[in-house]
């Protein structure tokens, strides 16, 4: 008995404690287990069947809404042990891949992939505003920190912060004219934007035209240069590790400002903004402000995404840069799940792995991994993981 006079269960909460941390165990190992079978797998039939399982796995919480609040409530009652598991599974996860360059350089343009589609996801999941220059901001950071290392000599750790406020400002500059448009019209001028970016990165000669910049000096860090490999307790990595836990970092970074930022007033007013615009507006909501600032959120973490590629290839042209590349940002977004940061980053992963391990099926990859999209699309119409309802409770 409690000294409030309620009888309190201790067993019993010991006990849902105990299965919640199991649940969380479970589903992140299996999760790892999961991506790393598929990453190192190159036979056909078993790539074909862990993509059938993945598939059953969404059917199951398509069918069964049940697990999949059970699952998020165990994830939300063991945080700490999930942030905790999370951080060593990420650590330590490159040890797992048989030092694979091949199979690290997918985890590294995966999660460069994921940062891009979390800096388009405040515009297109929060605030509903269709943007694809998302890749155009990618360019913009990536060359601008290249120019720098190149002509200049100045260190990739201080290119991140300088690619970032230039994308920004061009951020900036495209929010201006799309302020005085919407829906379809606002996709047109984002689409415009993008192709002249690309098209004065091929022409202008300090940017190296068609041909691109070369030479990109690697990172260092307290005297370790990013092109070395790392030795730990005898273990070796490759060189690509190096920027694996670099963008690891980044997309921990992108997490965190998600959830910042969506549960601040400013995710509120996107959210506002992504209802209804007009009772935003008769609600005080400054709405050019906020349309503003998810533009330049979108840039700054776009750029930071760009400098890291760029410093990781060291070469660098406008065709890493194409129109294509927002498009394929959008969809991962879609598939993912709009205003879901979980979503967007498997999206991301799915989408940027799916065509490297479908290479098997030569010029028809392109087709079997939109018919997988399909397939998702029609198992999740929302999306892999939908959009949830905010919750203004307290935190438990």
């Amino acid at each position: 008995m409690s000294h409030t006079g309620i009888e309190t269960d201790v067993p019993a909460v010991r006990q849902g404690g105990a299965t919640n941390a199991a649940i969380v165990t479970a589903v992140e190992i299996g999760g790892a287990a999961l991506l790393g079978a598929f990453l190192l797998s190159d036979k056909t039939v078993i790539i074909v069947a862990l993509l059938a399982v993945m598939g059953a796995i969404f059917a199951v919480l398509q069918l069964r809404p049940r697990v999949e609040e059970r699952i998020v409530a165990a994830f939300r009652d063991q945080r700490r042990l999930s942030m905790a598991l999370g951080a060593v599974i990420v650590l330590t996860y490159p040890f797992f891949m048989n030092g694979s360059s091949y199979v690290l350089h997918l985890l590294i343009v995966a999660q460069l992939y994921a940062v891009l589609a979390l800096a388009l996801n405040f515009q297109l999941g929060s605030a509903n505003i269709p943007n694809f220059a998302t890749g155009a901001s990618y360019g913009i950071g990536a060359y601008t920190s290249a120019l720098l290392a190149i002509n200049f000599g100045i260190s990739f750790w201080w290119t991140l912060p300088a690619s970032a406020v230039v994308a920004t400002v061009f951020g900036f500059l495209l929010g201006f004219p799309s302020m005085r448009t919407k829906d379809s019209y606002l996709a047109l001028v984002t689409i415009a934007f993008a192709i002249v970016v690309h098209q004065l990165l091929n022409n202008f000669a300090w940017t190296g035209g068609a041909n691109g910049l070369v030479g990109i000096p690697a990172p260092t860090l307290f005297g370790h240069s990013f092109a070395q490999p790392i030795v730990i307790f005898g273990w070796r990595l490759p060189s690509q590790a190096n920027f694996y836990y670099l963008a690891a970092a980044l997309v921990c970074l992108s997490i965190v400002a998600a959830k910042r930022l969506h549960e601040s007033r400013v995710g509120l007013a996107w959210n506002a903004l992504r209802a209804d615009p007009l009772a935003a507006r008769c609600q005080g909501i400054d709405i050019v402000r906020y349309k503003m600032l998810a533009f330049g959120v979108d840039a700054f973490l776009a750029a930071f995404a760009g400098t890291i590629y760029a410093f990781y290839v060291s070469y660098i042209s406008p065709d890493n840069f194409t129109f294509l590349v927002s498009v394929t940002i959008m969809t991962m977004v879609i598939v993912g799940g709009m205003d879901n940061t979980l979503g967007v980053i498997i999206g991301a992963f799915l989408l940027t792995m799916l065509p490297e391990k479908l290479r098997i099926f030569s010029d028809y990859r392109l087709l079997f991994v939109g018919v997988i999209v399909i397939l998702f699309l029609i198992l999740r119409p929302q999306g892999l993981f939908p959009q949830r309802a905010r919750n203004y409770g307290a935190h438990p």
